[in-house]
């Protein structure tokens, strides 16, 4: 079985407190800037701004401005022009998101309905 590809979820507190979302993909992370954290149910979604990719070696890096909040794998389950479900397998387990483009770089970031059983965590890679 091939290894998921990696995650990360940086604490970021420059310029001003947010967080950044990294899915390992193409060699690089795909990276979006989210405000508010990741949604916490499925009735409010995040605004979630794409930025520049970032090199690989971000996956574990921190800083004076920016630690690791959470990390680990992730898998995708489907996805066209405009939105990609996935599941994130972090630290404490595993939710399952869609990211919906929304126009420009902008995405919205939402809880699905459907969760993945508690106590499922698949083994960071």
């Amino acid at each position: 079985m091939p290894e998921l590809p990696r995650f990360v979820l940086h604490d970021h507190r420059r310029p001003s407190p947010h967080f950044d979302l990294r899915l390992e993909e193409d060699g690089v992370l795909r990276s979006w800037a989210v405000p508010k954290g990741l949604p916490e149910d499925g009735r409010h979604d995040r605004l979630a701004i794409a930025v520049d990719d970032h090199d690989l070696d971000h996956v574990d890096y921190e800083d004076e401005h920016k630690s690791v909040a959470d990390t680990g794998t992730w898998e995708e389950h489907s996805r066209d022009e405009r939105r990609l479900v996935l599941t994130l397998h972090g630290r404490e387990g595993s939710r399952r998101l869609a990211l919906i483009h929304t126009g420009g770089s902008q995405w919205l970031l939402h809880l699905t309905k459907e969760q993945p059983r508690a106590g499922r965590k698949i083994a960071e890679a």
